[in-house]
This record gives C-alpha cells, structure tokens and sequence, in this order.
C-alpha cells in the first residue's frame, strides 16, 4: 500500500501513440534527504528537483545496480548527486558555496557553467554506461531533454517540480513521457502521423502545473487521465521509493584502509578521526586503538 500516493513511481503507456511514461510523486522521503543537511531553501528545491528527475529516468531503464545523476558546475551549487537503486533505493546530495548564496533563483544557473552526466554502474558488469552533456537550458529538465537530443537521439518530453510547506514538508514530482526507438529511427520533426502524436502529446504534457504534479490528494490515475485520457492511457504496477544510504561501517573502514596512514592521521582531532557519508551525514568515530587495529590487519 501507499500512503496518499507518497514515494512511488507510476509506469504508464499512452495506447494511441506507443509513447510510454513515468509518473514521480514523493514526500517522505525527500523529508529524510533534505533533512539530513539542512540545505538552505534554494538548495533543497534544485536538490529535490534532481531526485525526481533521477528517479523517473532510472526507472525507466532496466538494469541491476545503481543508476547515478550528477551535475557539477562551477557556480553557487558546485555539485547534485542522486543514486538510485534497480529496487528504488535513493540517497542523494548537495555541495554549495553558502557565502554565495543570496537571493539566488532555483533554477541551472547556481550550477554556472558545467555538465551533466548520466551513470549506469551495473552489478556484476566490468564497465559502466556513462553520458555527458553540457548543463544548458533554465532548468534541469531542460538540461535532461537537451541531453536526450543531442546524446540519446530519444524524443524526451519532461517536467519536474518541488516545493516545501511552512512546516518544511517537501512534495516532488516528475512526469516523463519518452517514445520508444523503433528500427529505421522517427524523426519527430517531420510530417508524420508519428510525428503529430508526439507533439499532440506534448502539448498536453505542457498543461501540467507544478502544483498538480506536487498535489498528494492527486493519485497517479487521476492525474494521467486528467491529462491522457483521450490517448488512451494505460497504468502499470507502481513502484514503491524509499531512502537507502548505502554506507556501513565495513566500507568506511576499507575506504581507510586504501589510504596511506599519515593522511589519515593528519585529519585527527584530540586523537579522534571522524569520517562523515556526504549523502546521509551519519558519522563514523575511528579513536587511535581502532586505527591502529585497522592497519595492523592491512599489513
């Protein structure tokens, strides 16, 4: 069960065009991520915008193992991470200049000029698949689709919104409509019956507002229909989303014991070295006799 439509991902398919889609709503669980830093206002919502955009993008993959969004710029907001896991797994962050801040707008230019790069790190597999593309455009979806033009050659329509409640409630949403290559390739621009459903299609993707798309008392079905019901929209078994750091004692401690011991016992303080996980902030204490320990076994 869902609870008021929280946290899960709707696949859907639009029976009249052969478009298929994906439907993000989340709220708990952007609480537990953007809880766990703090982030300023303006931090949370481009960072709450990544996730719900990583997670309608990795869901629409199959694969085993952790699909990864990042941005990185040399602006107000130097980095986004999001991973995202085959079972939906998600932890994510944020690095920024705080000094730097302002009343800056949540939109790519805190990013300033950089890239955005698309990570899949397949369980078993020797290689990743990786995309990069220059971060263009106002917004991270438009950022996305710019990628899926000029990387993917995937016709990509996509909207993304964020926002949070006087009591620091987050709600996000994503809408992803995607068509599926078929062999011999479409070209979307041409004067085709291929062509006029996907921008009939994204016509009617382009109604959605940011408060619908971020309303919890909006199921899933209510909201496709509301926007797809004259293509025939079709709704598959949802997904449900949780938040999952995939830190742990024994990896930290690894992570140590890969690195020469004078740089880690230059990071001591009153004898103390503490090691922090960038997405969930939970702390790991190493005191001398744990380090020493460490690096006897590593001999």
């Amino acid at each position: 069960m869902f609870d008021q439509n929280d946290n899960l991902v709707q696949p859907f398919q639009l029976e009249s065009s052969h478009l298929r889609g994906r439907l993000v709503q989340m709220g708990s669980v952007l609480d537990i991520i953007l809880h766990q830093h703090a982030y300023p206002a303006v931090v949370g919502h481009l960072l709450a915008e990544a996730i719900v955009i990583a997670v309608s993008l990795a869901t629409s993959l199959k694969y085993q193992g952790v699909f990864t969004l990042q941005a990185k710029g040399d602006g107000v907001i130097r980095m986004l991470v999001v991973d995202v896991t085959n079972d939906g797994g998600i932890r994510a962050y944020a690095q920024y200049d705080a000094d730097r801040l302002g009343d800056a707008a949540a939109d790519t230019k805190l990013l300033g000029k950089g890239y955005l790069a698309f990570t899949c790190d397949r369980t078993g597999a020797d290689d990743k698949y990786q995309g990069i593309v220059e971060l263009t455009g106002g917004t991270l979806s438009e950022a996305v689709q710019h990628y899926f033009r000029q990387s993917e050659q995937l016709p990509t329509g996509l909207i993304a919104a964020a926002h949070s409640d006087g009591q620091g409630r987050w709600r996000g949403g994503c809408l992803l409509v995607q068509r599926m290559p078929r062999e011999g390739g479409i070209n979307v621009e041409s004067a085709t019956p291929e062509a006029e459903d996907w921008t009939r299609a994204m016509m009617l993707l382009g109604t959605c507002t940011p408060a619908e798309i971020t309303d919890a008392a909006i199921t899933p079905e209510t909201l496709l229909f509301r926007l797809f019901h004259e293509e025939g929209v079709r709704v598959y078994e949802p997904t449900a989303l949780r938040h999952q750091c995939r830190c742990t004692q024994t990896r930290v401690e690894n992570m140590l014991k890969s690195l020469p011991r004078a740089e880690i016992e230059e990071l001591a303080v009153n004898d103390l070295v503490t090691v922090t996980c960038e997405f969930c902030n939970k702390h790991y204490p190493f005191d001398k006799k744990t380090r020493d320990t460490l690096y006897a076994v590593n001999k």
